[in-house]
């Protein structure tokens, strides 16, 4: 590992922080994709398929979850992104059967 990559990259708390923060990475680059980049049919594809992935999670791994997004939020300092991260629960459907 570089000196440069040491500097930069994050710590995470767990792999599962790690995870959530990769997942909000892809899903982020994704939703702010041009055509052009991305074709619109896969980019839904894509990102129902996540929403039906989280449908599965528990009651309790969705409260995890949406802890863990509330972390990211509150060190996030792009207002763009934070607006997306904050919209994440509700748009992927994690508050459905939150507990």
């Amino acid at each position: 590992m570089t000196c440069w990559e040491t500097a930069f990259m994050p710590v995470y708390s767990s792999l599962t922080h790690a995870l959530t923060a990769a997942l909000v990475d892809v899903l982020w680059f994704i939703e702010g994709s041009e055509d052009e980049q991305m074709d619109p049919d896969d980019a839904v594809k894509v990102l129902e398929g996540v929403a039906h992935l989280v449908s599965k999670l528990s009651s309790e791994q969705r409260s995890e979850l949406i802890s863990l997004l509330g972390t990211i939020v509150e060190s996030e300092s792009d207002p763009a992104r934070r607006q997306f991260l904050e919209g994440f629960p509700e748009g992927f459907g994690l508050l459905d059967e939150a507990v």
